[in-house]
């Protein structure tokens, strides 16, 4: 399948902000219809596996891999939790008042990402009987 000018420029546009929408836009198609157009394209196994092949690329080439961002979930995490002291004056000095202090919210928001990425907080529904056998369904109808 021979691609068409405004589905090439789509390709490169989506590449920018993976954006299908915005992608339709900036590649020539009518705000009105670029929802439609975008969400079309991306359904297309052509533009779609092209898409993929040029973000993989981009991946390897800058050596981005779920590793890498791991990595530096921890190291911000580590960073983050390391306890500064907090320091006072009196008169012309500076001192440690005994107490220290963390960047919470950088720890915090480390530590939800990289357990997002665990799937530590995906929630489970079980369904099924405790003795593991398996359900026993009565259906009535009523006429």
């Amino acid at each position: 399948m021979a691609l068409t000018p405004k589905q090439q420029a789509f390709i490169n546009e989506y590449a920018i902000d993976k954006n299908a929408t915005q992608a339709a836009v900036r590649a020539g198609y009518s705000p009105k219809t670029a929802y439609s157009m975008g969400n079309e394209n991306m359904k297309k196994p052509v533009i779609k596996s092209i898409i993929d092949a040029e973000l993989e690329k981009r991946s390897n080439k800058l050596g981005l891999d779920a590793d890498w961002v791991l990595q530096r979930l921890k190291d911000i995490s580590d960073r983050c939790m390391t306890a500064e002291p907090v320091m006072i004056r009196e008169g012309a000095e500076w001192l440690e008042s005994g107490e220290y202090k963390f960047d919470s919210s950088g720890a915090n928001k480390a530590t939800e990402l990289i357990g997002k990425h665990l799937k530590l907080f995906t929630e489970k529904l079980e369904i099924g009987n405790p003795d593991g056998k398996p359900f026993e369904v009565n259906i009535k109808i009523v006429e």
